[in-house]
């Protein structure tokens, strides 16, 4: 196979212009390693340099903004770029929960210490998470500063780079997830009786008036995301993936998930087709060396199989905009090769 070696990386940054669009919120779903952490940070450069106040998330416990942008992404929101307004935060499980205190105490997911108590309200075993952590609280923690974040006033756009996908479904789940939680709760205190005494931090008070009015705010901030995800003007939901069959038949699954939830997909990105940058962004000619498919076999057997997902997956989003990013020798990291990818997305 002849190398596919990427070169004049910054002439092409620098030819290409760039639009990022105008919806308030873009997040970017799929399976683990098709590229969305790749694309949420080249579309929020790319908002920034338009002058838009941006701020990128992580949601995606194996966080890589960092290795993406060549800095250190914080676990707060942090300036992360001092010529142009790109904001950025890799939200971390347990930081979130010690940030969200949903039931008072000692944080969101550690229940003040819950201990044996947890495995009375069946929470033991391989249900308990990092520090004893409630099934779901470090989630419902990341979603709380998750809205915080994008009701925060200082940024007019916000790019999130999601968890794989079934993280990021459970997360629209967890208005449920928290109705079972506090079902269970409630059994809990039933069963304990004269015991609630001591549980006090736990519950906010003699009644549990503050544990459960705060999970009945989280449950209202989730609704409204929803509401917020399900408005196409203000919302950009795009599904990444890669040209290969399995990739098409999972990208087609979350898709219809996101529909049952009323959460219209408007792009579908196809990441790493070996097909000359030309094809598919504004770029010089001579800017990367591309896949040699005249001569090197290797190459043309796997544009067979990309041609072949690629048609089924035109097939099967029809009426979504197709954006394509080919396959680069190289990783995308740093400034001029997202410039690059946004090119790609415009």
């Amino acid at each position: 196979m002849d190398e596919i070696e990427v070169e004049a990386v910054d002439a092409v940054g620098d030819d290409v212009g760039v639009t990022p669009g105008t919806a308030e919120y873009v997040l970017y779903g799929g399976k683990g390693g098709v590229g969305k952490t790749t694309m949420a940070a080249a579309t929020a450069l790319a908002s920034a340099n338009d002058g838009t106040e941006t701020l990128v998330v992580s949601t995606d416990p194996a966080h890589s903004l960092s290795d993406t942008f060549e800095t250190d992404v914080p676990s707060r929101p942090a300036r992360i770029r001092e010529d142009v307004p790109l904001w950025g935060v890799e939200i971390d499980p347990e930081d979130a929960v010690e940030q969200a205190d949903l039931f008072g105490g000692d944080g969101a997911g550690t229940m003040g210490g819950v201990g044996e108590m947890g495995e009375l309200l069946g929470m033991g075993g391989d249900e308990a998470g990092p520090q004893g952590m409630m099934p779901g609280a470090d989630e419902a923690a990341a979603m709380q500063l998750l809205l915080q974040y994008m009701d925060d006033e200082r940024f007019d756009r916000v790019v999130v780079d999601t968890a794989p996908t079934g993280h990021t479904l459970r997360l629209l789940d967890l208005p449920e997830l928290l109705d079972s939680m506090m079902g269970r709760m409630m059994q809990f205190r039933e069963r304990i009786g004269g015991m609630m005494d001591s549980m006090k931090g736990m519950f906010g008070g003699e009644d549990g008036e503050q544990g459960t009015g705060d999970l009945d705010e989280l449950k209202a901030q989730v609704r409204r995301l929803r509401s917020v995800l399900r408005d196409p003007d203000r919302t950009d939901f795009r599904i990444v993936m890669v040209p290969e069959t399995m990739s098409v038949h999972e990208s087609t699954r979350l898709r219809g998930q996101l529909d049952a939830k009323g959460i219209p997909v408007s792009t579908l990105v196809v990441n790493r087709i070996m097909e000359p940058l030309t094809d598919v962004a504004d770029a010089p000619a001579d800017a990367f060396v591309t896949p040699n498919l005249d001569s090197c076999e290797f190459c043309q057997r796997r544009w067979d199989v990309q041609k072949d997902a690629l048609a089924e997956a035109q097939e099967l989003f029809r009426g979504v905009d197709v954006k394509r990013v080919p396959l680069f020798a190289d990783e995308v990291r740093g400034e001029a090769m997202l410039r690059v990818v946004a090119a790609c997305l415009d």
